[in-house]
């Protein structure tokens, strides 16, 4: 795997990322009857906030982004898109490692969402996560991070 780094995002950033969102989401969002080109899109821009969102490069290219917001309890994971030719390569589980073993998350709980059939579940599963609710759309996941992030193989 090429050199993988995370550098803070800035607001010059959002149209980047919301045009990554709507790519990232397009096939997941299609099959659930849920697809809107310009609402995708808005939705991203409506929830960014640069001072919780990391750009993902690797070798210096923009390949990805994610975000991991402060709340009452402990972390909201979002906003976690990586273009489609570097999904599989093991960026996604280095940045989420990379995350889970920050000082400020350690203790804490870890929540996020993920589409319904999104393989991207199959990554948090193997990260300790577990289902909590789930709709016709999302699935609510969450992890108590705790010590040493080891992934769960075999799944």
């Amino acid at each position: 795997m090429k050199q993988i780094t995370l550098r803070q995002s800035q607001n010059s950033d959002v149209e980047t990322i919301a045009n990554l969102r709507a790519i990232v989401l397009r096939n997941d969002l299609t099959r659930l009857g849920r697809f809107d080109e310009e609402k995708v899109r808005q939705r991203f821009r409506n929830s960014f906030d640069s001072d919780h969102t990391w750009i993902i490069e690797s070798d210096s290219s923009f390949v990805g982004c994610v975000a991991l917001k402060p709340t009452l309890d402990g972390y909201l994971l979002e906003h976690f898109y990586i273009y489609p030719n570097y999904q599989g390569k093991g960026v996604g589980s280095h940045v989420l490692k990379k995350l889970l073993e920050q000082n400020d998350v350690k203790g804490k709980r870890v929540t996020l969402n993920v589409l319904q059939g999104s393989s991207a579940k199959r990554l948090y599963e193997r990260f300790g996560f577990k289902v909590e609710s789930e709709d016709l759309i999302d699935v609510y996941m969450s992890v108590n991070v705790e010590g040493n992030i080891r992934t769960v193989e075999g799944m």
